[in-house]
């Protein structure tokens, strides 16, 4: 039997029985090297050979993580928070209309999403201090809470897809690019967030919808059970001086990325300058990086681990024969065989939940099956990043799904598979697979 074909059974049925991902990895890696006639000992070898190429983007996630809870210590999170339920409370006092108020909300949402992923790089961990304060708003308007979770994986996913700061530099230069470069395609012509326009181009298809018709409606939440305390950081006040800073701190983790081409380097600029500030103590700093850590530890070991099975597949020498059946079976079909890479994707995405980790798997499988079924370099960057992405969109272990979770059930009137999983899924994985295969044939 074809290694590279187990592995994956392997890894995807440990995933869907609830198993850790990082244990579904090492199972199916050391299943796919002895299949592939490696032996145990090198099985173990090119994995943890593999693995080590992973460290550059866990620490990239590590110093992000470390950012990210200092720009939360620093008041800026809740200042906007309270900014933009001040703009609802002012428009509300005008007597404008419900619908307008809803827009602003959603707008606001969205324009926050899209931040925390690449100008300030916090992640999900927005969420948190800024939905739990505007339930309260979104029930008085009738606002399907399903729309916000939308608009939040939105706005986490399509931002680190198209620009390459933060979390999107992450994504598409030191995973995407380099993962690509490592199977043998050329892309210093490419641009990459040119390739994955057409993607992203679904994605804003699928907000469309969930906005114009799916949940444009109004839908009845119980005012009474949502937890007063979840206000509090309404009336917690940051001093002027850590807002500037964190600002100032911001823009020079922007610049000296830009500068450097390092996200590490600007990061650790940041979080220098919120320590020289006063904004985190020096006996602090332990303890801060210890909560970016925890925070984004989990993508970063996937990715490390996903990094040392994609090793393993390349070196069973069974990703070309699986090329070769690939090809016979599809006669040289592009429209079929784009179409097949994207479902497959899913499949794989959806159990490991994280673009960032899947990408190293299915890079060492499709660029040389896509490469011999003679899609172009832009196709391939845009079948590899698509399928990535898919599991992000729509998985119920994705971070994109359970952050607007974390934050929209604090009362318990959301629930994470009907609520999140199952909208996120169909209006974005969906939307995906159909420009995603339409980008292949048109690249």
């Amino acid at each position: 039997m074809n290694a590279v074909v187990v592995a994956v059974i392997v890894m995807l049925g440990l995933s869907l029985c609830r198993i850790n991902v990082i244990i579904a990895l090492i199972v199916a890696a050391l299943v796919g090297g002895v299949t592939g006639g490696m032996g145990i000992q090198a099985t173990i070898a090119a994995f943890e050979s593999g693995a080590f190429g992973g460290g550059k983007v866990a620490l990239n996630y590590a110093m992000l993580g470390a950012l990210a809870v200092a720009i939360a210590r620093s008041g800026l999170p809740g200042v906007i928070t309270r900014r933009l339920v001040g703009v609802v409370n002012i428009n509300r006092a005008s007597g404008s209309g419900s619908t307008m108020l809803k827009w602003w909300l959603v707008g606001g949402i969205l324009i926050m999403s899209c931040l925390s992923q690449n100008l300030i790089p916090i992640h999900i961990a927005f969420i948190p201090v800024l939905i739990p304060p505007l339930l309260s708003v979104m029930a008085e308007l009738g606002l399907d809470r399903r729309l916000v979770a939308c608009t939040i994986t939105f706005g986490i996913v399509a931002a680190y897809m198209l620009v390459p700061i933060g979390f999107g530099g992450i994504f598409l230069n030191d995973v995407l690019a380099v993962q690509l470069w490592q199977n043998g395609l050329d892309i210093s012509d490419i641009s990459l967030p040119q390739a994955m326009l057409l993607p992203t181009a679904g994605m804003v298809a699928g907000l469309m919808i969930a906005i114009c018709f799916s949940y444009r409606g109004k839908r009845h939440y119980e005012v009474d059970k949502i937890h007063a305390v979840e206000q509090d950081d309404l009336t917690s006040v940051a001093s002027s001086k850590a807002i500037w800073i964190a600002v100032t701190a911001i823009v020079l983790a922007f610049v000296i990325q830009l500068g450097t081409g390092s996200l590490v380097m600007g990061a650790l600029a940041g979080f220098l300058l919120f320590m020289l500030g006063g904004v985190i103590k020096p006996r602090e700093s332990d303890s801060v990086f210890n909560q970016g850590m925890a925070m984004m530890a989990m993508v970063g070991f996937i990715m490390i681990t996903a990094s040392g099975f994609s090793e393993v597949l390349k070196q069973t020498g069974h990703i070309t024969s699986l090329v070769e059946t690939s090809v016979s079976l599809m006669g040289g079909n592009q429209a079929l065989a784009a179409l097949v890479m994207l479902l497959v994707g899913l499949l794989v995405t959806m159990g490991i939940g994280s673009a960032f980790s899947t990408v190293p798997i299915l890079s060492a499988i499709y660029v040389p099956l896509a490469t011999a079924m003679d899609f172009s370099t832009m196709a391939i960057v845009a079948l590899v990043g698509t399928a990535g992405v898919l599991g992000d969109a729509g998985s119920p272990a994705s971070d994109s799904t359970l952050g607007p979770t974390v934050g929209l059930n604090v009362d318990g009137q959301h629930n994470h598979i009907w609520d999140s999983v199952v909208p996120s899924f169909l209006h974005y994985n969906l939307p995906l697979i159909a420009f995603g295969w339409l980008a292949a044939m048109v690249l």
